[in-house]
């Protein structure tokens, strides 16, 4: 990941650099000392995180924030300052921070940001690349143009970021064939209908699984980083149970080595049923 630092205090730009640089945490690609010429690189070098101090010359660290959020939403930012005022860190969070560090710097709290910040950008770089893989694909099965459910679907999986798993077209095709059968499955096991597409019924039948746990721990991390999430607020009681969910979500956060479970059945008729409830 590329790092650049807005920072007027020399000493503090030291010590980033020096914990940036020993922990590996990123590349960097230079700090400006004010918020005007800090914005002027952004827009040149255009980094993947920012490292911004609140209070500077020239243009404060919410201005500059927000002006380039205008530009580069993919930029993430992580406001450091000595200000402790409740008002003043709400501004912040409201222009587009991810993260707010107060001074004096803490070596650890820094790494840890800083990290969580990769993570969100790796899987939103992930789910991009299959967004845009995706937009390409105009066709569904003989080559027919893909239908309003097929897209409804595919919404629904890259949501959870499932999209682009092994068993993503599987999943496609039994949720199209459910809702053009008008059945659900409560009439069929799971079995019966794999069997619908393929001999190897166990073989898809475990991608399907492997494919609803990853969207399963992708719930569970949204979960655990902000409960009140909309992707997980919708589908993690209507594509699962909320249970296993939980059991997922204590395992990520070290508490448990437990991992949750999938019911595939609830999970097929789960996005079965967003399909024909929503336009």
């Amino acid at each position: 990941m590329n790092i650049f630092i807005v920072e007027d205090d020399n000493n503090i730009i030291r010590v980033l650099e020096k914990i940036i640089t020993d922990r590996e945490l990123g590349k960097l690609l230079g700090q400006a000392n004010d918020g005007i010429t800090g914005l002027e690189e952004i827009q040149a070098l255009k980094p993947d995180i920012v490292l911004v101090d609140l209070l500077m010359p020239g243009k404060d660290g919410i201005s500059l924030v927000k002006e380039a959020k205008s530009l580069y939403t993919d930029i993430q930012f992580i406001m450091i300052s000595q200000v402790s005022s409740k008002e003043m860190v709400g501004k912040s969070y409201q222009s587009g921070i991810e993260y707010f560090i107060s001074k004096p710097i803490n070596a650890i709290e820094v790494e840890s940001v800083i990290l969580k910040v990769e993570d969100k950008l790796k899987v939103n770089q992930k789910l991009n690349q299959i967004q845009s893989l995706f937009s390409k694909d105009k066709d569904y099965q003989d080559g027919e143009k893909a239908s309003c459910e097929v897209e409804k679907i595919k919404r629904i999986m890259h949501k959870i970021g499932i999209v682009g798993e092994s068993g993503s077209q599987d999943i496609l095709n039994l949720v199209k064939y459910l809702i053009d059968t008008k059945q659900s499955m409560a009439d069929l096991t799971v079995s019966e209908l794999c069997s619908k597409f393929t001999e190897q019924t166990k073989t898809m039948e475990q991608r399907i699984r492997r494919t609803a746990t990853v969207g399963m721990i992708n719930l569970a991390n949204l979960g655990t980083e902000d409960y009140m999430n909309e992707t997980f607020i919708e589908y993690s009681n209507g594509l699962y149970n909320f249970e296993q969910i939980k059991i997922e979500m204590d395992c990520i956060r070290g508490k448990s080595k437990k991992r949750g479970k999938v019911n595939i059945k609830k999970f097929i008729d789960g996005i079965v049923f967003y399909c024909n409830s929503k336009e």
